[in-house]
Parts: structure tokens; sequence; C-alpha cells
């Protein structure tokens, strides 16, 4: 074999397994899909991404009106999360899904001063039914004007069926509140031990 043909063999081999073994590219991250007008589509099979994790701010600590008193189940799509579990970065793509359950009310001893009810393993606050389903995504390139690329987007606050297609909110009603509060770019990782573990 000639030297110069052994050296791009050799060049080629090398890169496939930096790859394999690197970190996740931005380019592989899989991305939302678009209606010809722009809208979001629903995700796909978004209860089988990577879950990280369910803050609560139930109504009675919060003077019985919280501005979210739903449980919020938060899902990571699994390339993205590979990328940030690799980089501590959200790469340009990223989709995070967040489902709003509503808080369990029973007969099993509920407690109507603090919405809670009793259940086999004590007294606490359990999910009930599906109550929306919301979807972040970063996209400096489609958003160039949106503070760090991040969008957010609703398909119903309420039961299932969710709505097949999304608008994105305004930067003013999400995006500002991220940009002042949350940890890591526009995101609330102080809120999610998995991606903080992740962070390292």
């Amino acid at each position: 074999m000639r030297p110069f043909r052994k050296s791009i063999l050799l060049g080629a081999l090398a890169s496939v397994v930096m790859s394999s073994g690197g970190a996740v590219l931005a380019a592989d991250v899989k991305k939302p899909k678009f209606t010809s007008e722009g809208a979001v589509k629903t995700p796909q099979n978004w209860r089988e991404w990577i879950y990280v994790g369910t803050p609560l701010t139930p109504n009675a600590l919060n003077g019985g009106a919280a501005p979210f008193p739903e449980f919020h189940n938060v899902y990571i799509e699994p390339s993205a999360y590979e990328h940030f579990e690799k980089t501590g970065e959200f790469a340009e793509g990223t989709q995070i899904a967040k489902e709003l359950v509503l808080v369990r009310e029973s007969e099993n001893g509920n407690d109507p001063e603090n919405g809670s009810s009793g259940e086999v393993s004590g007294q606490g606050y359990f999910q009930g039914e599906f109550q929306g389903l919301e979807l972040a995504y970063k996209d400096n390139a489609r958003y160039p004007n949106e503070p760090g690329g991040w969008v957010y987007f609703s398909f119903g606050h309420k039961a299932e069926p969710y709505e097949k297609t999304a608008e994105a909110f305004p930067t003013e009603a999400c995006n500002s509140c991220h940009e002042v509060n949350a940890a890591t770019d526009f995101t609330f990782t102080q809120f999610y031990p998995v991606l903080r573990a992740a962070q390292k």
C-alpha cells in the first residue's frame, strides 16, 4: 500500500474512532419537526425520553394560588442528553418536554387545608391526571432574536389529547424569567439532580 493511501486510511479510521468515543455532535442532536407555517409539531414518545425530575409548587404552600400548582414531569430528548452529559452544555437542537400532572385528590385522608392526601406511604402529594404538555427548544439559527436561542411552546394546558402543533410564546412570557433565574443556559438545572450529576 502506498504511504499516501495508507495515511488516508489511518486518518479515516482515527476519525471514526474519535467520533464513536467523543461527544455527540450538535448536528447529531434530534430536532423537532415543524409545519410549513413554522409551528412546532408535538414531540413523539416524550415519555420515553430521559426523565430528569418533577418539581411541585402546590397551592397550599403559595397562599392558595400557586402560578404553577401541578407536578412538572420533565424529560430531555436522548441525543440532547447524551451531548449534555459529555460536554456539560446544551446543544443546538436540544428539546426539553414538560408534562403537567394534577395533584391527586382522593378520599384517603384528604386534607383540604394543604391539598394533600393520605396514601399507603403516608400523608403527601401524589400525581393525578395529565394536564398539559410544553416544550423548550434551543435553536439560534431558527430563532436568532431569542435570548440563548431558546423558545417555549404549549400544546395545551388541559387533559389529553394535546394539540398537534404549537406557536412559540413571546419572549417576555417565558424567556425573560428563565434568563434571570435559571442556573444553566436558560435552564433550571438547579431543580434537576439528574442534570446536575451529568454536569459533573
